[in-house]
């Protein structure tokens, strides 16, 4: 299956062309460390970029101060991750192995450079996407999370830092490896996060996490941009790629992970280009790398509450706590969500038990029991398909007598022929059981009643729009969807009855709810933005 950015240990070190070393030193300076020094400390905003001209640069461990990989860069190579594009934080402690001069350029004048030579923008992207890769897999970072298994708000930071591919260390407070029982005693054996070298997170929420690592940008009240883009889902993300590469300031507001519903699945295989298949939240990353490469930034977690239109006709939009922002055109990307149940017990053991994804992180709870997935949609059935490798055995639970009106043929084909999955048509679930944890669930079928013990539910039923914080500026249906086009008097096929507001993807009344149909009205929409601004563009002088 594809995943995001080559594998460092079979990508050959190319060093950089002559022409943009050249480059690089026009724009930067020289810098000398001593055998020893740090050269950038862990929590640093990554706004330098690190060219190494003599010497050797090695990650250090920050607890014990030794060397952490065996690998080290060294001359013709330079530091950085794929943080850099958007000033993220920077992960590793980095520390000059011995004597070394580099050359440091400021990061906006380098990503300046790399907007104008395609060349050494792609030898670099592709390198910080590799680092970024294989530092998730190893879980080299500064970020660790300590029994997501016991408490439900540690496990929502785990579940945001993996949906956003950034890099953590997971830990089980039940472990018995020297360095797990070290760190458990640290935080006294309470489910936690710790940041750095030790700073222990008081109440783990997405959005603290955020700001430490630096995703939460620094929002200026008073900012107006181009085009805000609310939703990170495979349709805000392509059109967050077209708006930065025809020139728009665009900013992307997501409420939960890049990926949108789509960041859910563990496996689309009928998207075009991917033979093998691919992750949602690979295939979004991708395109998230593609819009902060052409300066497009993305803001998370954060949520739009409201929104207001100004005199001169753009239009406020107000995020939680309550901070402002103002853009002159607005792209309602906001998806749907999975319904909840509405069954007792619900809420007490969401994230005990009871998931509304089915990534690597929920597969570990579906060990040595049987899993049930309710929903009768591709994402549902992927995730049966996935968690059947890890289960027990999964029951996938479907409302209606058959799934060829709702799954694709080739999913719902391997579904039925597949040993490891049961699926109950006609079948609802009707009970929880458990109190700190789900120990099973109430199956109800035409004819009976039953049992099932399971300590892993996945609920994807329905889709739910977000458009409250619309304010009633632009019209919807009765079930909350955008109304677009013809149905809102338009011509433009993802106008809606607001100037300066337009809805693509699964938000949008009447749309096909796959993510090829969301990635292409994502893209096809930025020309109507651009045409809209262009007519609006207030006059010079």
């Amino acid at each position: 299956m594809e995943t995001l950015g080559q594998d460092l240990e079979t990508m050959r070190r190319v060093p950089l062309a002559p022409a943009h070393v050249d480059a690089i030193c026009d724009i930067g300076g020289e810098k000398f460390y001593p055998a020893g020094s740090i050269v950038m400390e862990i929590g640093e905003p990554m706004d330098r970029f690190v060219y190494i001209l003599e010497g050797e640069i090695e990650v250090v461990n920050p607890y014990t101060g030794d060397r952490l990989l065996k690998s080290a860069l060294g001359p013709t190579q330079f530091m950085g991750e794929i943080a850099f594009l958007n000033r993220g934080t920077n992960y590793l402690k980095m520390r000059a192995a011995r004597d070394t001069r580099v050359i440091e350029a400021p990061r906006e004048a380098m990503l300046e450079l790399m907007s104008r030579v395609p060349e050494l923008s792609d030898h670099l992207i592709t390198v910080f996407a590799a680092r970024r890769r294989k530092q998730f897999e190893l879980g080299n970072a500064a970020v660790k999370v300590i029994g997501a298994d016991r408490d439900p708000a540690v496990q929502a930071v785990e579940r945001f830092l993996s949906r956003n591919r950034i890099p953590f260390q997971s830990y089980d407070l039940d472990g018995a490896d020297p360095e797990t029982v070290k760190v458990c005693t640290l935080i006294k054996h309470e489910p936690s996060v710790i940041l750095g070298t030790g700073t222990r997170l008081e109440d783990p929420t997405p959005r603290k996490v955020a700001q430490y690592l630096g995703l939460d940008l620094d929002i200026c009240s008073r900012r107006t941009y181009d085009l805000v883009i609310v939703g990170g889902g495979p349709a805000g993300v392509a059109a967050a790629v077209y708006a930065g590469s025809e020139g728009i300031e665009a900013l992307v507001i997501e409420d939960t992970a890049v990926g949108g519903q789509a960041g859910t699945s563990s496996r689309i295989e009928n998207y075009m280009g991917f033979p093998t298949g691919i992750s949602g939240t690979d295939l979004t990353w991708r395109g998230q790398v593609q819009a902060m490469k052409f300066g497009t930034r993305f803001v998370m977690p954060r949520r739009v509450e409201a929104m207001s239109r100004r005199e001169d006709g753009a239009y406020c939009i107000t995020l939680d706590d309550a901070d402002e922002l103002c853009a002159r055109a607005v792209l309602v990307a906001t998806g749907v969500q999975y319904r909840r149940l509405p069954i007792d017990k619900l809420e007490e053991l969401e994230g005990a038990g009871i998931f509304y994804s089915a990534t690597e992180m929920e597969a570990r709870f579906c060990a040595k029991t049987e899993a049930v997935v309710i929903g009768g949609g591709n994402s549902a059935g992927q995730a049966a398909m996935y968690l059947s490798r890890a289960a027990a055995h999964v029951h996938l639970v479907v409302r209606g007598g058959s799934l060829a009106a709702s799954m694709s043929s080739y999913l719902s084909q391997r579904l039925e022929a597949d040993p490891r999955v049961t699926i109950h048509y006609h079948s609802e679930v009707t009970a929880l059981h458990g109190d700190t944890w789900l120990e099973g669930i109430t199956l109800k079928t035409k004819d009976s009643e039953r049992r099932i013990d399971s300590r892993a539910l996945f609920i994807m039923i329905g889709a739910a729009p977000n458009t409250d914080w619309l304010s009633g500026l632009a019209e919807t249906d009765a079930k909350g969807f955008v109304l677009t086009g013809a149905a809102a008097g338009k011509g433009d096929d993802y106008a809606t009855t607001a100037p300066g507001i337009f809805a693509v993807g699964d938000v949008r009344a009447g749309s096909v709810k796959r993510v090829a149909s969301a990635v292409g009205e994502g893209s096809v929409v930025v020309s109507r933005i651009w045409q809209y601004l262009e007519d609006t563009r207030p006059a010079e002088g």
